[in-house]
């Protein structure tokens, strides 16, 4: 039967004349030659003349979903999981700041950005399975060399021995030269970048190209259930990661030496051995160049598809110019192209509000273990855990339940921007938590308090420990008897210590004062206890579960403004648009979030490790009021933005003539045949 509104032309030839008259719509899916996706174009899957029987079954968008989730989940492993909880112990091992870190996270991003606008756009008329068997190889390359840091930098040295108590005849700092340059190590930097920028180049056609195939290749419908599943699996890879990563740290950085070391888990000198998992990533997403290979260049039943799905293109004369020009067929469009897109105001506000989000969302999942480490008084590992069982379930929870109402209640591009809104503004509610949830700084001698009303503040060395020649570049925390912290042993005053069930109890401290709640102070068996003192701040659950609800919901506006942004514009530039997307959500959001982030990380940092030759290295100790009020106006700023675009887009977007009771009527129809 002859269908109303406007027929998606994605996979038809420039003709005005099938274009005026929809009778000719009977004849779209008709295999004709030379008109991609031809039935001949839709071919088995394999390589080649060798097409086993048993491969076909996964010759459908199932099955590509699955490959494409696979590839997802441990790119997110290595990109978003490993990464970021490998950022603290790569500060450390190779004497880099947040500041640094955080471009090396964005190195990522970079490669995206500068190759995105290609791929999608020569991709579009491509193979693209086979993009995505290249974006395998390239993340497996990537991690790689990630690794090689690692094995270059030679065994970790952390440490002597004699730098633990106060050692009154200097012999300390004896055996110590200055050497004014700094660190090889640092250098290393570079072999980070380099590996995100291979990151990067294969992370392009997976998020451009492979998520264009998958709404080619479904109705319109059950477009955003697929996409909203494929992006939910994305999101078990970084939570993968995190866990992974987190339990790796609790392995000697070297592992040969596990057993001979000096140090365990709870010395803040100890380093884990995050360089595994990137070893074992790269070796699993090479063998996903297996699967990508074999599939066609179009799925069975895509022209049948395309050829039943009506256009929502925002109403500006750009689908009959691209239909009529045939844009996007030679290098030469490419202007033309971009120029259509840029010109689309609703896809430019979806743009803008997504990347001011991404911009926020980068930020916590690089720094978020960070943040709790220090805001709550938890260990490295333990804080990298719970960012991952905070971020990713949050997150997958949130395009999960997006897809299925979007797919459900079958909205249409202008519903789908009013959802969007509804969930950001519920988000930028729930990130108030860091206001009444942030905790302040536990005592710590030298930094926020005198010893015992002795020496200044902002400044280590005190009468009662300047004999003992410390050095500042060796921090290791202990909790006095005071429930006061300092630095070091050495700093606290104390000679001589005795191990107890392997802790460290610390005696003879003469910076340390007498209990606060206990006046014999012999009821007290130490004078010191190795590690931080155990924090008084109860807000870990509150501030756990309101920003895991503040995850949520800001996921839920991912999916959705991908299908608005497919739908916004016309159909032969959907993977130039999702490129387009890519290139501003990195210039605006991914790039300068994690740098931003540790801008601000590093402004409330309240004492630097410095050495001898006055070399600053990373930060020791935070202001933990500063940095919450950073963070949260980092947050607030960007969900504003992100409101304000979203509600613009909203009043801009203009549906094709009758596209509205021509989407009822296909909607009606599909329900009744998958009934």
């Amino acid at each position: 039967m002859a269908r109303e509104g406007i027929v998606n032309p994605a996979f038809e030839p420039s003709s005005p004349d099938l274009r005026l008259h929809p009778r000719a719509s009977a004849s779209r899916s008709r295999p004709v030659p030379g008109r991609p996706p031809s039935v001949c174009e839709e071919g088995p899957c394999g390589w080649g003349s060798f097409t086993p029987r048993a491969l076909q079954l996964c010759n459908n968008p199932e099955g590509y979903l699955s490959a494409y989730s696979l590839l997802a989940v441990f790119q997110g492993i290595v990109v978003n999981g490993l990464v970021n909880v490998s950022i603290s112990t790569i500060e450390k091992r190779f004497e880099l700041s947040s500041s640094l870190t955080g471009v090396i996270s964005a190195s990522y991003d970079i490669a995206f950005c500068v190759l995105s606008l290609f791929v999608s756009f020569f991709g579009e008329r491509g193979h693209k399975p086979r993009w995505l068997a290249f974006s395998s190889f390239m993340i497996g390359l990537g991690s790689l060399v990630f690794a090689f840091p690692h094995f270059a930098g030679g065994i970790y040295q952390y440490g002597s021995k004699l730098e633990d108590t106060c050692q009154l005849s200097g012999t300390n700092i004896a055996n110590f030269s200055c050497n004014t340059k700094e660190s090889s190590l640092s250098n290393y930097l570079y072999v980070f970048i380099l590996a995100q920028l291979l990151l990067g180049v294969g992370g392009t056609p997976l998020y451009t190209l492979g998520t264009a195939f998958i709404d080619d290749s479904v109705p319109k419908y059950k477009s955003s259930l697929y996409i909203g599943i494929g992006y939910a699996m994305s999101l078990l890879g970084p939570a993968l990661g995190y866990v992974l990563g987190g339990q790796l740290l609790n392995i000697y950085i070297d592992v040969p030496l596990q057993t001979s070391t000096e140090i365990d888990s709870d010395d803040p000198r100890w380093l884990g051995a995050w360089w595994i998992a990137f070893l074992l990533c790269c070796f699993a997403t090479w063998l996903l160049i297996v699967p990508f290979s074999c599939f066609p260049k179009h799925l069975p039943g895509t022209a049948k598809v395309q050829s039943e799905k009506i256009s929502e293109t925002h109403h500006d004369g750009s689908e009959a110019f691209v239909e009529d020009r045939n844009i996007g067929k030679n290098f030469k469009d490419f202007p033309v192209a971009l120029l259509i897109l840029l010109k689309n105001p609703v896809l430019m506000c979806l743009i803008v509000a997504a990347s001011t989000e991404a911009l926020v969302a980068t930020g916590f999942a690089t720094f978020l273990p960070k943040f709790i480490e220090n805001q709550f008084g938890q260990s490295s590992s333990y804080s990298a855990t719970l960012g991952g069982l905070v971020l990713i379930p949050g997150a997958a929870l949130g395009q999960i339940i997006s897809g299925i109402l979007v797919s459900k209640y079958k909205l249409d591009c202008k519903n789908i921007i009013k959802f969007i809104l509804g969930t950001c503004s519920v988000a930028l509610i729930l990130n108030t938590v860091f206001v009444f949830s942030k905790c302040g700084n536990e005592p710590f001698a030298g930094v926020s308090e005198t010893y015992n009303r002795t020496g200044k503040l902002r400044n280590l060395t005190a009468p009662c420990n300047a004999n003992c020649n410390c050095l500042r570049s060796f921090y290791y925390p202990v909790c006095g008897r005071d429930e006061v912290q300092y630095f070091s042993p050495c700093f606290a005053g104390c000679t001589s210590f005795t191990v107890q069930k392997r802790k460290k109890i610390y005696q003879n401290c003469s910076c340390i004062g007498m209990p606060k709640k206990l006046l014999d102070a012999e009821e007290v068996p130490f004078e010191a206890l190795a590690g931080k003192c155990q924090t008084r701040c109860t807000f870990l659950p509150v501030f756990l579960g309101f920003f895991f609800f503040a995850v949520v919901f800001t996921f839920m506006a991912v999916t959705p403004t991908t299908v608005a942004i497919l739908r916004c514009v016309p159909d032969k530039q959907r993977s130039f648009a999702l490129g387009v997307q890519s290139v501003f959500l990195r210039l605006v959001g991914t790039i300068p979030g994690p740098i931003l982030f540790g801008v601000a990380i590093d402004s409330s940092c309240t004492l630097w490790d410095v050495n001898k030759c006055d070399i600053k290295g990373a930060c020791w100790v935070y202001d933990n009021s500063k940095m919450a009020y950073m963070l949260i106006g980092i947050s607030a700023a960007c969900k504003v933005i992100t409101i304000l675009f979203t509600v613009i887009a909203f009043c801009l977007y203009k549906p094709p003539p009758d596209s509205s009771a021509t989407l009822q009527k296909d909607t009606e129809m599909a329900s009744a045949v998958h009934m």
